[in-house]
């Protein structure tokens, strides 16, 4: 089932995008955010930014000092694409000026990235870039194992959930611990979080121990309550030959796996996935007192979660300096905004409602436009983009917090001399 379609023309983007970038693009609490309260100062002006424009130019090391230089060469530039990297030892744009070995990324948010295209093998519906109802609780799920695992197993506060713009989300994670992690530390969290594991010529992607570590038992529990509506029915993942070739390659010994291939053989009119389930969880059951059943004792939460674990991008996660596309760009193929989600209401998100660039441009004009004199802010409450920027500065309402405390010490030391 190939992605919903919208009205968007892929063409009309270099005409509308002077006008979001003039109108729309949220460069207050943008600022806001990645200022960090500027403590320490001049943090900003030593962040990389990177702009992809038409034709796939691409231009690295943009820095920028204040609100106003970033406002006024996004405006100039237009990209079709915004990347944000590491903030570095030095300012990126003098990087030709300094030594090599002296321009080094120091920190970052730790970000996750995480594709539909990763699940190409356990979706039927579509494949590549694209997605539709069917497959996006895969996203869902994501959001709701990693968010869970980041705050519960590591005490993480300030996660910015971002949808890419197409077939995926992105977190960042804006704590100023995450965002002082070494490579090695953001390696451990990625290798953590990882548990399908091996490449397309790996068949069983994932093993548990006996007894899963307690964070694997939260996922199996997030995943259970959604298996049976995501893959038996949504999914269908079950419903004939091939696809059950695919789960009976899961079973490790040959008794199992032939007593279920007999036990799928018969005929099915109707609820076949819904009926080859019941019988896999059968025989789950019955291996669990035998011998084999000892080589793999959590069979069915294997299959489970090789079905719906988050698959991440570890590469993305373990890098200080590995550039992550900016919120509130817009994707070129489909229109869409890269919009803030809020993961407490991720079921309620729907990817094929989020505004696109042609919606709130043309919003804003039914509404009328806004003298330049007055404050930007007012352009894109009156579009479909202010909830989404509502979502955003909750986020950011939170992050603030934690730079009062850090404002008062720094204050507090400048009184001292």
């Amino acid at each position: 089932m190939p992605e919903k379609t919208n009205a968007y023309d892929p063409t009309c983007l270099p005409d509308l995008l002077p006008i979001y970038y003039k109108k729309l693009f949220p460069y207050g609490p943008y600022f806001k955010w990645l200022n960090y309260g500027g403590v320490p100062k001049g943090y900003l002006s030593r962040r990389e930014f990177s702009f992809t424009l038409k034709d796939d130019i691409y231009i690295r090391y943009q820095s920028f000092s204040t609100q106003d230089e970033l406002e006024k060469e996004i405006q100039k530039r237009c990209p079709y694409k915004i990347d944000i990297g590491a903030v570095f030892s030095h300012r990126p744009r003098e990087h030709k000026t300094v030594k090599a070995a002296a321009f080094q990324a120091q920190e970052k948010e730790l970000v996750f990235d995480i594709d539909m295209t990763d699940y190409d093998d356990v979706r039927s519906c579509c494949s590549g870039a694209d997605i539709c109802d069917r497959c996006w609780p895969l996203m869902q799920i994501a959001v709701k194992i990693i968010d869970r695992a980041l705050r519960d197993d590591f005490g993480f506060e300030h996660l910015l959930w971002v949808y890419s713009g197409r077939r995926g989300v992105h977190c960042w994670v804006c704590d100023e611990t995450a965002r002082k992690l070494s490579q090695t530390g953001r390696t451990a969290i990625a290798e953590y979080l990882s548990v399908v594991k091996g490449g397309e010529n790996q068949t069983k992607k994932v093993v548990l121990d006996e007894n899963p570590h307690p964070s694997i038992k939260c996922s199996i529990d997030i995943v259970r309550a959604r298996f049976r509506d995501y893959a038996v029915k949504k999914q269908d993942f079950m419903g004939d030959e091939e696809k059950c070739k695919k789960v009976l390659q899961l079973i490790p010994d040959e008794n199992s796996r032939a007593n279920l291939e007999k036990l799928f053989e018969k005929k099915m009119d109707t609820d076949t996935s819904s009926l080859r389930w019941r019988m896999f969880e059968k025989i789950c059951e019955e291996r669990r007192l035998s011998v084999e059943g000892k080589r793999s004792p959590n069979l069915q939460d294997e299959v489970m979660l090789q079905y719906c674990y988050p698959r991440l991008d570890v590469n993305v996660s373990k890098g200080v300096n590995h550039l992550l596309k900016s919120p509130f760009c817009i994707h070129p193929k489909t229109g869409r905004v890269c919009v803030p989600i809020d993961p407490e209401n991720i079921d309620s998100f729907d990817p094929f409602a989020v505004p696109t660039i042609s919606t709130i441009v043309e919003e804003l004009n039914k509404a009328g436009t806004v003298g330049d004199d007055e404050k930007k802010v007012r352009d894109y409450n009156m579009t479909s983009l202010k909830p989404c920027i509502d979502v955003f500065n909750r986020f950011l309402s939170g992050l603030e917090k934690s730079w009062q405390g850090k404002m008062i010490e720094q204050s507090d030391i400048k009184m001292e001399f």
